[in-house]
């Protein structure tokens, strides 16, 4: 394989490790937890509860679409050779991190459109999510810098 296709491959290995982790963090952490066992938020919650449900079923649509569309990269990958699995790991993680931080930050305090939960201090609860995001984010990139694999120098 050359360091093109290698390099390739492994952009193809970390897209689909990303959009995979970014999906179940969407639509099994998120949705199944805060919205349907805990019902703390929806995806949009400044509307009535109808508008709040509708934008439900399309973010969480759009959620199992980036993660079906995961593993079909994946599954495709797996068809061509053998996959990195360590390194598929850090990216899943590193999605899922990247997720939770982009909706910590820009759903909930930049544009404001939902919260973790209602009627009680935000602050706890925004530490740990946050907070969580950062680490997962952080486990995932060290161990995709762990398993990154050094060109030969000729």
């Amino acid at each position: 394989m050359s360091r093109h296709s290698k390099a390739q491959f492994d952009r193809r290995v970390l897209l689909s490790g990303v959009l995979f982790g970014s999906g179940i963090a969407a639509s099994m952490i998120d949705l199944f937890i805060f919205h349907l066992a805990l019902q703390w938020h929806h995806f949009y919650d400044l509307s009535t509860t109808e508008v709040a449900l509708t934008a439900d079923g399309f973010f969480h649509a759009f959620g199992w679409f980036i993660t079906v569309w995961g593993l079909f990269l994946l599954a495709d990958l797996r068809r061509r050779t053998a996959i990195p699995w360590k390194r598929w790991a850090g990216a899943v993680i590193t999605g899922v991190g990247f997720f939770q931080l982009l909706d910590g930050v820009v759903s909930h305090k930049v544009l404001g459109i939902h919260q973790i939960r209602y009627g009680v201090d935000l602050l706890l609860y925004d530490v740990v999510w946050i907070g969580t995001a950062l680490v997962l984010l952080l486990i995932g990139l060290l161990m995709l810098l762990r398993t990154r694999h050094h060109p030969a120098t000729t």
